[in-house]
Parts: structure tokens; C-alpha cells; sequence
């Protein structure tokens, strides 16, 4: 498959993920995976997503900033698969907050964008690993 296409699935397969698969590590070295709505993305590299700060992830994250994500989409005849190797960051400052609040959180963080149980996962890709119609390729984010 041509490089460009690739790239261009890639892209698209990430911008309508509806939800992604977020790998931590946890405090044994076990990979622990979660479900999370897709919000924001601010390039190939920058992804993130919204979590209670008192969340295990959080903690395990503070601990060991490895992450994966992973977007895929099997509701078409041919499963497709990109999975981003990185770095994850628990923000809490307001700016962040802020910028990946969006109405009807509140239901979750009753205080507004300043509870302290809202946090922001900031995650910075090094790589992508993309599998679709039994191709399998990794690229640098840096290629984009």
C-alpha cells in the first residue's frame, strides 16, 4: 500500500474514532487497558482525553508515564487498526481543563472546571502501528 494512503487512513481512522483504548502500566507491570471517549485531538502527535483524578490510571501514570493508544474500526468489511506508542501527562491546571471541558460534564465534576476531581491526559505519540487488510506498518509521528 502507498505511503500517502496509508498516512490518510491513519488520520481518518483517528479523527472519527469515537471512543480509544488507553494502556497503562500498573504497579506489578501489567498492561491495564481502558475505554475513553475521544474529545480533542491537536495533531497526530498530541491526543487527549478527560478522567477523575482520582482515578487508578491517574496514579499509575503519575508512576510510569509509558501509554499506548489505540484507535480502531471494525464496522466495515475490513478491520482497521492504529495503535500510538508514547508518553502520558495528568494535567490539572486550568488552561487544559478548560480547553477539553465541554457541556454536560458537569454531571461529573459538579464543581465546574476547576473540580478537583477533573483531569486532563495529555498524550504525546513517538510512533503509530497501523494494520489494516493484513498490511502492518509503523511510522513515526514525526512523518506526518
Amino acid at each position: 500500500m502507498e505511503m500517502n494512503k496509508i498516512k490518510s487512513e491513519i488520520r481518518e481512522l483517528r479523527e472519527n474514532a469515537q471512543v480509544a483504548y488507553i494502556a497503562s502500566v500498573n504497579e506489578d507491570g501489567f498492561p491495564q487497558i481502558k475505554g475513553m471517549l475521544c474529545f480533542e485531538h491537536e495533531s497526530m502527535k498530541i491526543h487527549y482525553f478527560s478522567t477523575n483524578t482520582s482515578s487508578k490510571r491517574v496514579a499509575q501514570f503519575l508512576k510510569n508515564p509509558k501509554a499506548s493508544v489505540y484507535y480502531v474500526d471494525d464496522t466495515k468489511d475490513q478491520y482497521k487498526g492504529a495503535l500510538f506508542t508514547g508518553t502520558m501527562e495528568v494535567c490539572t491546571d486550568h488552561e487544559t481543563k478548560a480547553f477539553l471541558w465541554r457541556d454536560g460534564c458537569e454531571i461529573y465534576y459538579p464543581k465546574g472546571v476547576d473540580d478537583e476531581d477533573y483531569c486532563v491526559y495529555k498524550f504525546t505519540a513517538e510512533t503509530v502501528n497501523y494494520y489494516h487488510g493484513l498490511n502492518n506498518v509503523t511510522l513515526s509521528v514525526d512523518e506526518f
